[in-house]
């Protein structure tokens, strides 16, 4: 077992599974107080731990943990004035705490990208347990942009192969055909 490898607090001992009913969450950021707070409805999909530049991580995590969910899912509840967008150029619309830099969630505003309509959530942000576990690890080579040592990037897969998630320097399989079916109507292949 690799378990000196740390990947991200909410994995390193182990998966939780998912709470059957589970109804969903709250999401609060890092600030003492006055702490921004997003409710997110139902449960999530797609949760993964992520290795690119962009995405919100833990101090001392490898890895950002993200899920998505239908846009209509997530409403801010509590101090959404202290929300500002990272980086407006980004196709995904990080909305972060100025105060903390918690991501609190991302969004996609282009109407033709195959996953407008899906928010992007980080469930470790919430106290709620029953959140559907991550389930791949999704851009690992990445984590080398964010200063992770390219010696150690074999003992990082091994680990995050121990912990069931397997790692791809894309998205998952079943994202990647979801990415090809949506081009593919847009080109008129699929119908």
């Amino acid at each position: 077992m690799n378990s000196a490898v740390k990947i991200h607090p909410a994995v390193d001992n182990g998966l939780k599974p998912a709470a059957a009913g589970f109804s969903g969450g709250t999401l609060s950021c890092a600030c003492a107080s006055h702490k921004v707070e997003v409710s997110v409805k139902g449960q999530c999909a797609h949760n993964h731990v992520c290795g690119c530049s962009k995405c919100w991580k833990p101090e001392g995590a490898l890895f950002a943990q993200i899920a998505v969910t239908s846009r209509d899912n997530v409403s801010i509840v509590a101090n959404g004035d202290k929300l500002a967008v990272v980086d407006a150029n980004a196709t995904i619309q990080r909305h972060a705490c100025e105060e903390c830099g918690v991501h609190m969630y991302g969004r996609i505003e282009n109407k033709a990208h195959p996953f407008y309509g899906l928010d992007f959530i980080h469930t470790e942000r919430s106290s709620e347990e029953g959140w559907a576990p991550p389930e791949f690890a999704a851009f690992v080579s990445s984590i080398i942009e964010s200063n992770a040592r390219p010696n150690n990037m074999g003992a990082v897969r091994t680990r995050l192969v121990e912990l069931g998630l397997p790692p791809y320097d894309c998205l998952s399989p079943a994202l990647m055909d979801a990415i090809a079916m949506h081009t593919a109507k847009e080109k008129g292949v699929l119908r």
